[in-house]
Formats: C-alpha cells, structure tokens, sequence
C-alpha cells in the first residue's frame, strides 16, 4: 500500500473509497501510509444494502435487479463514492465473503470498480480462502489495479 499512497501523493491526485464487504479495510491499510491526509478524502462504508441504497443514493431497481454483488452495483458505488467526496479516483468493493452464498451468488465473489477521473473500470474475481483470505485477496487486487492505472497515466 505505501508505493500506491506515496505515488498518489507524487501525482497529487484525490483518492476515495466505498467499501462493502471489506468493511473498511482498504481504507485501513491506505491510511497507514505517512502523508497520505494530503489526497485520500475517505471512505464509506455500505455494508448493508440498505445503506447503499440511503446514504450512497444506489437505486433501489438496480440493486433489486442486480443484487449488491453485481458489476453495476460496483460500478454506481464508485461513481457516486467519487462525486460524494469529489475525489480524481473512487475505488468500490461489493462481493461476498462468505460463509454462505448470497443473492444466488456463491462465496468469493467479488467486483472492484474505479473510477479513473472520467473513466470506469469494473473487475470481477472468483476468490478461493477463508473470509479473511478474500477479503485481504480482493484488497491487494484492488491496490494493484490502482497502480497499473496510475502508472500508464
């Protein structure tokens, strides 16, 4: 995580987070690193659907269409997280940790979306391991999509 926060303090670009199942642990790690006040403005983290729903402002069709572990749910988490904190990237994770399927989904499942200044990334994995073994998987992922973005900028 420090040579994603000291690259993103080189570049001086604003970095946000929305967090699901995760559960703030990305935003965890980042702010370990020193100086890092100066471009990460926060995270929110939408652990229920609900809460993607009231706070986050997500539809309530798309999530009762696509579920909230969904590419399109990712995707609205990042491009809203982005306008709520007027960040240059928003970065989402929504998926399922398990211990047991949900919407239909089965355990491992997860989606990372950014949002890169105007552009939209969305990944998908199938994520083997323990809760804490996915959770820290879909972490590191996300990390290092970051860095490969920030690196052909």
């Amino acid at each position: 995580m420090e040579k994603l926060g000291k690259l993103l303090i080189e570049k001086g670009y604003s970095l946000s987070s929305t967090e699901s199942f995760t559960v703030g642990g990305f935003a965890a790690q980042i702010g370990l690193v020193p100086g890092i006040s100066t471009v990460y403005k926060g995270t929110l983290v939408s652990y229920q659907t609900v809460v993607k729903e009231q706070v986050l402002h997500i539809k309530k069709a798309l999530l009762d269409r696509y579920g909230a572990v969904s590419s399109q749910c990712a995707e609205a988490m990042c491009k809203k997280g982005a306008e709520l904190f007027e960040s240059d990237i928003c970065i989402s994770f929504t998926g399922n940790a398990g211990p047991l399927p949900m919407e239909d989904k089965p355990v491992g499942l997860i989606y990372i979306g950014i949002v890169f200044f105007n552009e939209i990334f969305i990944y998908d994995y199938q994520l083997n391991g323990s809760r804490k073994e996915i959770i820290d998987q879909a972490i590191h992922i996300g990390k290092e999509k970051l860095l490969e973005l920030l690196r052909k900028r």
